[in-house]
Order: structure tokens, then C-alpha cells, then sequence
């Protein structure tokens, strides 16, 4: 299942995300509400965690307007504030529950379980094919009654094809189903966890390959006599009284323990492992006493008689949020006295000497309980929860960077590189770094000379400054042209400059990047590949099925110049012989057409094991409710109103191709690149 956490606070974030991911839920983040709407609106969540105080838009208001879009995915808010009007105010606005920080992490898995169980279908009981067993109460996974000790990703493999048994599923989906946007998966992270997830099942005593691959296709459940079908416990011994299954009577475990794998948890081991909680702490404790400072500061100039109104705004901030979240990491006085300071802040217009003298003792004795070491609880149950083995998220624990540009956004083959700035020494030094990749640089001191490298050769890739005082032009100016032509030159910009109105005014010009001088060479490259691998032509395939040989004819126009590959079909009774010749990548149907109407199409293509993922956008003049519905049902990924708007058609196409196209070309990319060097 997929979670949203919206909370800006990163230390409770890790916390709770390392909590979710071990229970193998799959968590997204937003760190402010406008994030959350935005990534509530493109992704499809099965619950939303979301913090009361967030930078931008609340909490509460959040969860109003996600209900007044008719967004009816169940959300947990988290609070510091604890009164029934909260409480009140937080249902009312649409939250199915109110949970009180500091958050008590077993509290909330188990509320979580419960708000999911209320929201949607039972779950399933005991999941079986053969002599494979997955029970989701416990999230525990066995093979002829020894427990498997696997992975969150190999777990979720194992039951995505349990409870669609007969379904092939390709690489692409399993990677966009099972890792998070955040997670950046290499190209063989399946074929990975498939072996593993085979070894492991191999030592339990499985005979044959339970996961079979469909060449060409992905994977799937190997049918055979042995392995039987899939079916419930619940109806397999329907009728007959189960003996429930204890450790003593359970077969002994001949899998040898394997430190580096995470076992799978019980429902009742609920609580983070010690040294991960600590080590988080020790990662964010210095942004928590940068929140003392401030609390500082304000008591000082209280003293003084000279505290303004946005000090006191931001005191109160920090206050709340130190009350919410030190108590996660075991420092329960420091976040009553964190209460304490924010009551104080809250009521007091006008405090005596002996009220500053008390709210100063409170921040003193707040920063010596954090100088000392967390009073993390202690499990108490025999199982503790590891951190979960996740590459992203081990390397966010240890506050490292993973390093992205070849992984993420591959370069392509021998890219020119235009570098605009008049800082001679550092572009040369730039140059010759990025010389390394196989990349061909050229270096202009200004805005005239940059101007004359384009004309004479056009850029895969501009770095560019924005200022240039002994010049006539600016880095904005050249910006705005280069987003005129056609296609657009990717620039990244990178300046000593650093202003919000300066970022707006760059990303409204099309920039693909905005750096800071000074700038480490990897995190230069990971901005320019990024950059690259945007900018590339989609070359995606697109098969267009329409009655109206106008409409055709127009969408030919619309698409065709951005490189698309088309094939115009007008007569939907030779759709099947036409999908298999051109293997689209994605695919446009009308909806009323003679004989078969496109929702017919649509229904074929989900049925088919080879067309099930296929993107399917409709395009239609019919917009009445029950119609649009049909279209989604039958599985429609976008739904396109007549008259078409070529800017609205372009965008809603690429973002469909986007995801399922960037991963092949990414491959595709890297391996040039490494042949090469």
C-alpha cells in the first residue's frame, strides 16, 4: 500500500517513514501543504498522513481542500495540539482520525491498520499457491510452514503476485508499483530482488522456479501440479476446525540467518530498532538546536523590551515543533517543556519579569536535555524492527548523498556543452571536469560571444551565469531567447545569485536547472545530464484509433513535429491485427465509433497479458458523467474533451509516455555511455 507523509519537520519524517517501510508500506514525502496537494493530485494513495502545522498551507486546510476535489483517501492528521476543539475541527475539515504528537510509533501503525480496514474491502485472509503462504494480518510469509525472512520489496513481490496469480507483470510495473518516486531503482532492481526472492524460496525447499519469466513480457506465478492454484486458507479448509500453529509445533527453520537481509515483522513488533532511532537523531540535532536559537533570541530581545512580532511568529513555530517531535526521539520533558514555552508565547501579550525569568529557565533547561544523549524506549517484545534495507533511505540515515548522474540521468552520446561564463578560471576548470564524460565544451566570456558559438553550432546543453557587469546583456536575456527556438536549448543556470524572485523568474524562462556558486562537479553533472535526458525527443509510438478521418488528420499535425511515430487507424475492426504490427506505446481511442466503441478497445487491451500496461488516452466531445466514468472503469488513463487543445493534448501525451519511455531510454543511454569510455 502507498502512504503520503506530509510533515516538514525531517526528523520525524525519517522516523515515521522508517516505521511505514518496515511494515511494507511504500511512503511518499511532502515537507509543505502545497506539495502534498500536488502529489495527492498526480499519485493514487491509500492513506495520507499530514501534519496540522506545515509552511505554505496547513494541515487542516489541506485535508478541506482534498475533500471539497472529492478526494476521499482516508487521512490521519498529526498534531502537538491536543484539545477537543482540535479534535472537532480536524474531523469536521474530513480527517477519518486525529493522532497527538509526540507519536507513539505502535499507536500509530495501529491506527493506520484500523482507518485502512474502515476505508476500504477486508483484507484477504491467508494468501496460498501450493505450499506458499502469505498472511497479511502479520505481514509473515512462509513455504511449507518455514518462515521466509525476506526483504520490504521482496515481500511486496510476493504478494502482488499472490493476489493476482494468473497475471504476467512487466519490469515497468513492478518498479513503479513497488518503489516510491523518491527511491531512484536501477534498471536491474527486479531481476534483483526476482533472484533473491528465488534463492530464498529455493533453500525453504521449493522444488521448482515458483516465479517464472515470460520472455519479453516480465514475470508471473508458475502454474504446476505441485504449487496447485492460488487460494484462500478461509476456503480451502472451509468447514474443518485449523489448529492454530504455534513455534513448537511449526517445522524447524533450515534457512541460515542472513544479517544483511531484514526479517520480516509480526504485527506486534511494532517499534523502531534502537541504534536506527539514535542515528537519526544524531543526523538532525543540530537543526533541533538551531530551533533553541531562535527561542533564545526571542527571550533575550523579550527582555529587552525589543521582541517583534515575526520573531515572536517564528518562536512560536519552533516551539510547536519541538513539542511535536522531541518526544519521538525519547526526550519526553523536552517537548513538555517545548509545550510549556509555546503556551507561554501563545497567551502572554505582556509578561512580567518573573514570566520572562521562568520562560528563560524553560529554553536553558530545554538546550542541556538536548545536549544529552535520547532516552530512546526499549522494545518490549523480543522482535525489533530493523531499518529498512532500502539504498535511498540508508543513505539519507547516514546523511549521505547518493550520487545520481549516471544512475538517474545518463548522458547521451557525446553532448555539446556550451559553458556562458566571464569567470575564465572556474569555466576552464568546469570544462575540463566535464571533459572527462566524453562531453564536447566550449567556453564563451560573454553574452556576444555565447551568441555567436550558437549560431555557428547549435547546443545539446547550455550552463549559463546571469551576470555579466563588464558586458553588455545578461544571462536572463540570452534565457529567453533560447526558449523561443525550436526545439528549446536545455539550459542550466548556475550563479552566485541566490533570491526566490531570481528562481521564479528562471523557471518561468524554461530553465531545466538552478545552481549556486560554488557547486560540487557531481552535483553539476547530475543537473546537467538531468538536463540532457529531459530535453530528448520522445521517440514514442502512438496509435491513434478514430472514425473521423479529420480528427486524424489534425492530430497528425499536432504530433507528428515532436518525433512521435504514428499510425492513424480509422476503422476500429482492424484494431487487433494494426496493435500487433505497431506495438504502440501508448495508445488514443474516441470513444463512440461504429462496431466497436473505444471502451470496447480499451477493455481488450487490459485483458490482454502483452497490452495490459499499455497507457490509453480517450478523446471525445461526450462529457456527461456517466460516459467519462464508463472510460475510466474500463481503464482509461486520461480522458481528452473535443475540440482538442494541442498544448493540453501535447502535455497529457508526454506525461503519460514519460514514466514507462524515461526508464528504457535511461538504460538505453548508460550503456552507450559505458561502451564508449
Amino acid at each position: 500500500m502507498r502512504i503520503l507523509l506530509v510533515e516538514d519537520d525531517e526528523g520525524i519524517a525519517k522516523v515515521v517513514t522508517a516505521a511505514l517501510a518496515s511494515q511494507h508500506y511504500q511512503v511518499d514525502v511532502a515537507t509543505d501543504g502545497d506539495e502534498g496537494i500536488e502529489l495527492a493530485e498526480i499519485f493514487k494513495y491509500d492513506l495520507i498522513l499530514l501534519d496540522w502545522m506545515l509552511p505554505k498551507l496547513r494541515g487542516i486546510d489541506v485535508c478541506k481542500q482534498l475533500r471539497n476535489a472529492r478526494d476521499r483517501t482516508p487521512i490521519i492528521l498529526l498534531t502537538a495540539q491536543d484539545t477537543s476543539t482540535n479534535k472537532v475541527e480536524a474531523l469536521d475539515a474530513g480527517a477519518d482520525d486525529y493522532l497527538v504528537k509526540p507519536l507513539d510509533i505502535p499507536e500509530l501503525l495501529a491506527r493506520i491498520r484500523a482507518v485502512l480496514r474502515r476505508s476500504s474491502s477486508p483484507l484477504l485472509p491467508v494468501l496460498e499457491w501450493g505450499l506458499l503462504h502469505l498472511d497479511p494480518s502479520n505481514c509473515q510469509v512462509s513455504y511449507d510452514q518455514e518462515l521466509l525472512h525476506l526483504t520490504p520489496k521482496e515481500y511486496g513481490l510476493v504478494e502482488l503476485f499472490l493476489r493476482n496469480p494468473h497475471r504476467i507483470f512487466s519490469q515497468s510495473f513492478l518498479l513503479d508499483n513497488l518503489w516510491s518516486f523518491e527511491e531512484p531503482p536501477t534498471e536491474n532492481a527486479v531481476r534483483a530482488h526476482i533472484k533473491s526472492l528465488r534463492r530464498k524460496l529455493k533453500q525453504a525447499g521449493a522444488k521448482n522456479d515458483l516465479i517464472e519469466t515470460v520472455y519479453g513480457l516480465g514475470y508471473r506465478l508458475r502454474e504446476t501440479s505441485e504449487e496447485g492454484s492460488a487460494q484462500t486458507k478461509t476456503e480451502k479448509n472451509k468447514g474443518k476446525k485449523v489448529a492454530k500453529k504455534t513455534p513448537s509445533n511449526q517445522k524447524q527453520s533450515k534457512v541460515k540467518s542472513d544479517s544483511s537481509l531484514s526479517p520480516v515483522p509480526n504485527a506486534q513488533s511494532e517499534e523502531p530498532k534502537q541504534s536506527g532511532l539514535s542515528a537519526i537523531w544524531d543526523q538532525q540535532k543540530s537543526k533541533y538546536i538551531k530551533r533553541v536559537n531562535v527561542l533564545e533570541q526571542a527571550v533575550t530581545d523579550w527582555r529587552d523590551g525589543n521582541l517583534t512580532g515575526k520573531l515572536r511568529e517564528e518562536a512560536l513555530r519552533e516551539a510547536h515543533t519541538l513539542a511535536g517531535s522531541l518526544g519521538s526521539f525519547g526526550f519526553e520533558e523536552a517537548s513538555l517543556k517545548s509545550r510549556e514555552i509555546e503556551q507561554i508565547l501563545q497567551s502572554a501579550k505582556k509578561a512580567s519579569e518573573e514570566e520572562i525569568a521562568h520562560l528563560s529557565q524553560l529554553v536553558v533547561e530545554l538546550r542541556q536535555q538536548l545536549e544529552t544523549e535520547p532516552n530512546v524506549p526499549k522494545p518490549t517484545h523480543t522482535q525489533q524492527l530493523p531499518i529498512p534495507q532500502s539504498p535511498f533511505l540508508m543513505q539519507s540515515l547516514m546523511g549521505e548523498t547518493p550520487k545520481t548522474a549516471l544512475h538517474r540521468f545518463p548522458i547521451p552520446n557525446s553532448p555539446r556543452l556550451l559553458i556562458v561564463d566571464d569567470d575564465v578560471k572556474l569555466a576552464q576548470g568546469l570544462a575540463s571536469e566535464v571533459a572527462a564524460w566524453k562531453m564536447e565544451v566550449e567556453v564563451a566570456g560573454d553574452i556576444s560571444q555565447a551568441r555567436k558559438a550558437i549560431a555557428r553550432k547549435r547546443p545539446d546543453v547550455v550552463l549559463l551565469d546571469l551576470c555579466f557587469p563588464d558586458s553588455a546583456g545578461n544571462g536572463l536575456e540570452l534565457l529567453a531567447e533560447l526558449k523561443t527556438t525550436q526545439p528549446p536549448v536545455p539550459v542550466v543556470v548556475l550563479t552566485v545569485t541566490e533570491s526566490f524572485a531570481e528562481r521564479v523568474k528562471v523557471a518561468r524562462l524554461g530553465a531545466r536547472g538552478f545552481l549556486q556558486k560554488p557547486v560540487a562537479p557531481q552535483k553539476l553533472m547530475d543537473a546537467i545530464a538531468k538536463a540532457l535526458q529531459e530535453s530528448g525527443p520522445p521517440q514514442a509510438k502512438l496509435l491513434i484509433v478514430d472514425d473521423d478521418p479529420q480528427i486524424l488528420d489534425h492530430l497528425r499535425t499536432v504530433l507528428e513535429p515532436w518525433g512521435f511515430q504514428l499510425t492513424l487507424l480509422n476503422d476500429p475492426q482492424q484494431f487487433w491485427e494494426t496493435i500487433e504490427q505497431c506495438t504502440p506505446d501508448l495508445l488514443i481511442l474516441d470513444v463512440q465509433m461504429p462496431e466497436f466503441s473505444g471502451i470496447d478497445l480499451c477493455q481488450v487491451v487490459r485483458n490482454d497479458p502483452r497490452w495490459g500496461e499499455l497507457p490509453v488516452l480517450f478523446l471525445s466531445a461526450v462529457q456527461d458523467p456517466d460516459t467519462v466514468q464508463q472510460v475510466f472503469m474500463a481503464g482509461a488513463d486520461d480522458y481528452v474533451q473535443k475540440p482538442i487543445r494541442a498544448p493540453e493534448l501535447l502535455a497529457r501525451v508526454l506525461n503519460r509516455i514519460e514514466r514507462s519511455q524515461l526508464r528504457l531510454k535511461t538504460i538505453a543511454q548508460k550503456n552507450q555511455m559505458l561502451s564508449d569510455k
